[in-house]
Formats: C-alpha cells, sequence, structure tokens
C-alpha cells in the first residue's frame, strides 16, 4: 500500500513515515475496498454474477483506481452478455494503469475480432428494436428478435429475462421457466430470474402439497395433474360427433385465421425491417459515392496544381538551359573568376558581373552559385569602387559633373560604405542642378551616416534646396 500525498511505501504506523501524513482512515478506506474485492471474488466463482457487481461497485465506491476490482467487474459483466458494459471498465482501468495492464489483452480480444465486434454491435440494435416491440405492443415480433439476439449472443441476461417476462405474458409457462433456467445457468441469483422462477412454479404446481386433485361432490368437473399440466375435464357432458366436412371447415377457417395473423401481425413488421434494411443500405450507398465524389473533386484538383507545378518546373528548366538560362550564367561566372585571377582586370571582372545580374535574379539561384558571385563581387568591387571614386572626384574637381556622377554612383553601387563617395554624388547632382536626385542623395547620408560631418552638411543642403 502506498501513502495518497507522497507514493511511498507505507509501514504498519498510521503515518507516512516519508512525509509524516495521517494514513490512518486511508488504511481502513482501502482495506473496506479490498474486502469488497475479494467478496466480489468469491461471488463471481460461484456464479452469483449479480452479487459480484455489487460488492465490485462496492469496492469502486471506496476505492475508484482498484484495478483488479474493475477489470473483474468487466469480466462479470462480458460473462453476463453486457459486452458494452465491460469495455467501459476496461477502458476506464487501462487509462489509470496504462502500462502492465490486463486490460488491455481483454480489449485487444474485443477489437481485434471484427466479426465478433460486428455480433455485439447487431445483438444491441436487435435487443433495442425488440424493447420497442414491446413497447409498441407488437410481442409476437418481440419474441421473434430476442431469439435472433440470443442466437448471436446466448449468455445476454437481459434478453433472458425479456422473453420470459412475454412468455409469462402470453401464459406460455414451460417456455418461460426454460429462459428462466438458462437465465440462472449464467448468473446462480440472479434476482429477477428468480421472481420469474417462484410465479412459473406458482402457476405450473397450484396444489402446494403435491397430491393429485380428486372428484368432488356436486362438481362439473375434475381436475387432476397430468406431468407438468393441469387437466380440468367436465362431467356429464357428451362430445358432439362432428362430420368430416366440419373437420375441413374447422382446419380451412384456421389456416385462414393463421394467414391473416401473419398478414396483420408478423408481415407489416417484416416489411418495416427489410425497409428499414434497404433505407439504411442506400444512404450507406449514397455516402460511399458522396465521399467518391469528394475524392475525385480532391484527385482533380491535385492534377491541376500537379499540371501547373510541372509547367513551373518546365519554364524554370527551360531558364536554366540556352545561351541566356542559368547554366550558361554559371560558365560565365566561372570564366569571370578565372580571368579575373588570371588579369586581375577588375573592370572587366566588374562589366560581366553586371551583365549576370542583369540576367538572373541573383537571389534565386544556388547557394555556392551566390557564394561565388558574393565572393567575386567583393573583391572587384572594392577595387572597382576606389577606381570609380577617384575618377569622379577628377571629374568633379574639373567641373564635368556629368560624368562625375556616373563614376561616383558607380563608386556607390560596389561600396555603399564610402560616405565620401555618396556625399560627392549628392554634390554632383547639386551642381548639375539635379535637385530631386540631390535632396534623395543627401538624405541617405544623413540616414546611412549620422552624426558625422558629412551627415550635418548634408542636411544645411537638404534645408537650402527644400527652400
Amino acid at each position: 500500500m502506498f501513502c495518497y500525498n507522497c507514493g511511498c511505501s507505507l509501514s504498519e504506523h498510521d503515518f507516512c513515515t516519508a512525509c509524516g501524513a495521517d494514513v490512518s482512515l486511508y488504511k481502513k478506506i482501502m482495506q473496506v475496498s479490498n474486502m469488497y474485492y475479494n467478496e466480489g471474488l468469491e461471488k463471481a466463482g460461484v456464479r452469483d454474477l449479480s452479487g459480484a457487481i455489487n460488492s465490485l461497485r462496492q469496492s469502486l465506491k471506496f476505492n475508484k483506481n482498484n484495478i483488479e476490482a474493475r477489470n473483474l467487474l468487466g469480466l462479470v459483466y462480458f460473462e453476463m452478455g453486457e459486452a458494452v458494459a465491460a469495455l467501459s471498465e476496461w477502458v476506464i482501468s487501462k487509462n489509470l494503469r496504462p502500462e502492465k495492464n490486463i486490460a488491455d489483452d481483454y480489449i485487444d480480444m474485443i477489437q481485434s475480432n471484427a466479426s465478433r465486434l460486428d455480433t455485439m454491435n447487431q445483438t444491441i440494435k436487435k435487443y433495442n428494436q425488440a424493447y420497442n416491440y414491446c413497447v409498441q405492443g407488437s410481442k409476437d415480433l418481440a419474441v421473434i428478435q430476442l431469439k435472433k439476439v440470443l442466437s448471436l449472443n446466448p449468455r445476454l441476461i437481459r434478453a433472458h429475462q425479456l422473453l420470459a417476462l412475454l412468455y409469462i405474458d402470453s401464459e406460455q409457462w414451460e417456455k418461460a421457466k426454460k429462459e428462466v433456467k438458462k437465465c440462472l445457468e449464467i448468473d446462480r441469483n440472479n434476482t429477477l430470474a428468480l421472481r420469474y422462477l417462484k410465479e412459473v412454479d406458482l402457476m405450473l404446481n397450484p396444489d402446494a402439497s403435491g397430491k393429485p386433485a380428486v372428484k368432488r361432490k356436486n362438481e362439473d368437473s375434475v381436475r387432476y395433474q397430468s406431468d407438468n399440466e393441469i387437466i380440468i375435464q367436465p362431467l356429464n357432458v357428451k362430445e358432439t360427433k362432428r362430420s368430416g366436412v366440419s373437420t375441413l371447415l374447422n382446419i380451412g377457417l384456421g389456416m385462414i385465421i393463421g394467414l391473416a395473423a401473419m398478414f396483420f401481425l408478423v408481415l407489416p413488421g417484416r416489411i418495416a425491417e427489410v425497409k428499414n434494411e434497404a433505407n439504411a443500405k442506400i444512404a450507406e450507398i449514397g455516402n460511399q459515392s458522396d465521399a467518391k465524389t469528394a475524392t475525385i473533386t480532391e484527385l482533380e484538383s491535385q492534377v491541376k496544381g500537379l499540371e501547373a507545378e510541372i509547367n513551373r518546373v518546365n519554364r524554370e528548366l527551360e531558364g536554366y538551359v540556352g545561351t541566356d538560362g542559368t547554366l550558361s550564367t554559371i560558365d560565365t561566372l566561372l570564366s569571370t573568376a578565372a580571368s579575373y585571377l588570371e588579369t586581375k582586370d577588375a573592370a572587366a571582372a566588374g562589366a560581366s558581373l553586371d551583365e549576370i545580374s542583369a540576367g538572373i535574379d541573383v537571389t534565386q539561384t544556388s547557394e555556392a552559385f551566390q557564394k561565388l558571385y558574393n565572393s567575386l563581387f567583393t573583391v572587384v568591387g572594392s577595387e572597382l569602387a576606389q577606381t570609380y571614386y577617384r575618377e569622379g572626384r577628377a571629374y568633379y574637381d574639373s567641373s564635368k559633373y556629368a560624368e562625375a556622377i556616373t563614376s561616383l554612383t558607380g563608386a556607390v553601387y560596389y561600396d555603399a560604405s564610402n560616405v565620401d563617395a555618396l556625399y560627392y554624388l549628392a554634390q554632383a547632382y547639386r551642381k548639375n542642378k539635379d535637385t530631386a536626385n540631390a535632396i534623395s542623395t543627401y538624405q541617405k547620408v544623413v540616414e546611412l551616416f549620422p552624426g558625422t560631418e558629412r551627415a550635418t552638411k548634408s542636411q544645411e543642403y537638404i534645408n537650402q534646396l527644400s527652400k
């Protein structure tokens, strides 16, 4: 036994030696739960299933985590034909103890056998249908349905009890007694079955003393017992002689009455059952058709999507080949890198890199392509930036502002961190009377290099040009 507070094993003391919690009442509750479990186990062993259910329920009232009691309760339910109640108890048991629980085997035993599971479902449906027939007053149909139920699940005590009750209602005492005995073979102390048996025995054996009935004076009949039947024979009554014609008429009338009874009692129920089965089948076929239609629609949508993806991939593939494709671009990049390593001609390498970036989106290429392109651009760009900056300053100092704008733009393109190149580009725009580009370029100086002298001067020029 373990402590409810800390989970440590308890000793003979009335307190937990680990956490000090008072466990005297807890121990008593656990002992009572185990006592009821042992009592239920003994009753189940002698097939007192109703008594076992009561004892095991009491055990679970005191300790809902008593896994052994819950598993045994499920077994008792299953033995009585109550598969749903049994599964409920085993599922609860499995949730309480997921590991090393025999309830797993019980659940797998039922769920792994599809035919058994389908039989259980059919049994429940047919029993409910029989009950509805009883409520509606169609007792003959209820008897037929209950016989089907017992052919599928002969251990369902509720079906035996209901069938025995219907036989009692129709005064078929022998059949009722057979059903009650079948019920008691499964559950020996079933209270309701014992009550039915008592009623049936009273009707089959009205003379409690067991003495045969004798002829009495001043009576018009003699009553005697033959086996389990009580026979009442009237006195001084002569049987009328019947002709063959009347016998045939009676037989014919009986057949007509039988056919009429079947037509008005049995046939409507059977027709309704067939209609219900047909409607259920139609509904099932409709659901399958809807599911297939939805699947077809989904597959068609997937096909359209795949076709669009194929077209996109084909377009991309076309871009990878040809004179302007990516494969050609890769060759160009490799040739540019090899040429620069041999000649150190930064201008030619820069022009080749510009041609590559104009032809494709470098960010959409492979990682290796981007790495080589960016490395070459950094090496070449640093040298070109200085070259373009020197040319731009020379043009600027010579008042050739258009040429200065071109060279300084290249310097900024290859080295965006060169504040002087950006500043003199703005100055060249201003000297060339291009006020809009001058203001935007001065604004970049202010944004990219805040707090510098160039940024301060740029802000002053922005204020002047804005006025």
